[in-house]
């Protein structure tokens, strides 16, 4: 009989989540044999190869690409997971979001301290995916079904909830895995 899949994405993160997922440990070995990784950043395969159990999202969408890879990963997983306080409320990236795009683009391009630009251009390049107006959180894109909270979430709270799915059972973490105080 075939494994799962388990497809991971990172949108507008850092890579922290995909970190906390390394951070099982030995556990990983344990994962690998209930699981085949589809694509992911985790074994490096580019596109699906098939229909995926469970997809993991890290970070929020902040530009038309991230769009398209959340709407992807909808489509061909059949529980999808916000990883990580990007995914569930768009995290740092987010901070932009009281801040007009334009005035953005000015400080980061023509304006900051730092800026060495004497064409005086913001970079405008068919190849660079078109910035969203503001960092919108995975589940204000696609539909979500769980949220793993954290920055990033403990590799404990992610083995629990990979584990449950893949056995079936109903994810209900206990407190100790979800409380930040």
């Amino acid at each position: 009989m075939a494994k799962p899949k388990v497809a991971t994405t990172s949108l507008a993160g850092c890579f922290g989540c995909h970190m906390s997922i390394l951070d099982i440990d030995d556990r990983i070995l344990k994962l690998i044999e209930l699981v085949d990784f589809d694509k992911s950043p985790v074994n490096d395969i580019k596109k699906f190869t098939g229909r995926c159990l469970v997809g993991l999202i890290e970070g929020g969408c902040c530009n038309e690409e991230n769009v398209r890879v959340l709407q992807d990963f909808r489509a061909h997983c059949d529980i999808l997971i916000s990883v990580g306080d990007c995914a569930i409320m768009g995290g740092i990236p987010a901070m932009r979001n009281t801040i007009p795009l334009k005035e953005c683009l000015d400080e980061a391009y023509l304006n900051g301290p730092t800026v060495y630009n004497p064409t005086k251009t913001i970079p405008n390049d068919e190849e660079i995916p078109l910035l969203l107006n503001r960092v919108y959180p995975a589940h204000e894109v696609v539909t979500i079904d769980y949220f793993l909270p954290g920055c990033p979430p403990p590799a404990d709270t992610i083995w629990e909830a990979l584990t449950a799915l893949l056995s079936g059972k109903p994810l209900t973490l206990p407190y100790q895995l979800i409380k930040y105080d």
